[in-house]
């Protein structure tokens, strides 16, 4: 009879609650592709990928079959391309970023990442030469997503790498100008970035990992938001505990999947990243979520507390029900790929330096904003500093994915469509930070960094 409850409960969610598996993501490493010929490289790095995800889509489809659960994306992560391209005497990285699309389309998923570079404490010439070509990358492939790791708790900050990706984000935004400038919206700058984050636009395979495996990310707000609403005058540890039993059942379904997945490709199971993840969808809102819990709107006084309950208590449940807990594993609050926050954006409610009081709790930071066009880049990357430095003390993940919409500002919306959503342009501080960006150099990790 309990199992048989069980079985109806998650038909329900799956059916009435948006319950689905947001990406099963399959990490392929690519450091046996180098060579000091890049054509040749990259026809190595193309046959990989084709060959190791050549069942991918279609293992998935077949388990969302079996199961009847949804897996709204598949996606490839690879070896961050700095890395790998470093080797050759090519100065532009974009034909790799097109060979990483041509690869991606022929095995059918929706997203590959990895044209990525790791420069929290200095660059090589592989790395610049990735940065440098990211704009005229992310506007001439479809699928591809690219991010940047430039601080950690260990290292500090590399402040002329900040410097660097506000006017690459800018020059970026200006290329895919004729689409809201949407190639920003898969570019990603990291501080502590892991290596087996299986969303996108941050996702890369780690050196430390095996040599193919099986990475998966959960969902499920609307399932928590249902939860709560049943339970209307329940105290702050009583929410608590629905949504550690709700995180529960929602990565239990997220271990089956993926287990069964990699079983199938015979590959490793890697680890279950059991993040709220928001679609624009009705019903699907981590927003909607902090509301249920007594706030008008989100973005009102008491918006970070409830945030840090929601984290803590998702990540509680989650982690009994699975040993490969790992990714990001939170909250994400994204403005344009959640419903809620879209409207709270629309009303005015929420603020940028609101959301940024709200990664400090939370995963991962500052995502899918979009702020006016001619916002300066010393301004960009300067809300990135700020974004990483909370990342860098904190000793979290943190990431900004800002897109300065090319020719829009307050009260203009960009489209981006798909879970990519609608985003209202955000208001930002106007005060300049260009003599504060331009000093360069680093600033050095924290005091309790030193831990050996």
């Amino acid at each position: 009879m309990a199992l048989y409850k069980d079985i109806i409960e998650t038909v329900r969610m799956i059916d009435q609650e948006n319950l689905d598996i947001r990406t099963i993501t399959m990490g392929i490493s690519l450091l046996d592709c180098i060579d000091s010929d890049g054509e040749r490289c990259r026809q190595k790095i193309y046959d990989k990928i084709t060959r190791s995800a050549e069942n991918l889509v279609s293992q998935g489809e077949r388990i969302e079959t079996e199961l009847g659960i949804p897996i709204v994306n598949k996606r490839i992560s690879v070896t961050p391309i700095a890395l790998v391209a470093g080797a050759s005497a090519d100065s532009n990285y974009v034909a790799f970023a097109e060979t990483l699309d041509a690869a991606a389309k022929e095995v059918g998923v929706n997203f590959i990442g990895g044209f990525s570079a790791l420069v929290p404490k200095g660059f090589t010439r592989g790395d610049l030469r990735l940065i440098n070509s990211i704009p005229e990358a992310l506007a001439t492939t479809e699928r591809v997503c690219s991010s940047i790791n430039l601080g950690s708790t260990k290292a500090g900050i590399n402040m002329d790498a900040v410097k660097m990706m506000g006017e690459i984000t800018k020059q970026t935004a200006y290329l895919t100008r004729d689409q809201d400038s949407i190639g920003c919206t898969k570019l990603v700058i990291f501080c502590n970035a892991v290596e087996d984050n299986p969303f996108m636009a941050g996702a890369f395979h780690g050196v430390g990992q095996p040599d193919t495996v099986l990475h998966v990310g959960v969902s499920g707000p609307g399932v928590v938001k249902v939860a709560l609403e049943k339970h209307q005058d329940a105290s702050f540890d009583e929410m608590a505990e629905i949504i550690k039993k709700t995180a529960f059942k929602i990565t239990r379904a997220g271990q089956l999947v993926g287990r069964t997945v990699a079983d199938r490709l015979k590959i490793p199971f890697g680890i279950l990243d059991l993040s709220l993840a928001p679609t624009p969808a009705i019903g699907d809102s981590v927003a909607r979520i902090l509301e249920e819990m007594g706030l008008e709107h989100c973005g009102a006084h008491g918006t970070t507390a409830a945030l840090a309950m929601l984290n803590d208590a998702v990540k509680k449940g989650g982690i009994m029900a699975s040993t490969s807990v790992g990714g990001l594993s939170g909250a994400f609050i994204p403005v344009s790929e959640d419903e809620g926050m879209i409207e709270t954006a629309r009303l005015g409610t929420i603020s940028l330096e609101k959301l940024e009081a709200m990664t400090c709790v939370c995963s991962v930071g500052l995502d899918m904003i979009a702020i006016p066009g001619d916002t300066p880049s010393s301004t960009i990357s300067a809300i990135i500093a700020d974004e990483a430095a909370i990342g860098m003390v904190n000793n979290k993940t943190t990431a900004v994915r800002l897109v300065p919409v090319y020719g829009k500002t307050i009260s203009d919306e960009a489209e981006f469509g798909g879970l990519f959503g609608t985003a209202p342009v955000m208001a930002v501080n106007p005060s300049d930070s260009s003599i504060f960006v331009n000093r360069g150099g680093k600033i050095p990790a924290p005091i309790h960094s030193f831990k050996n």
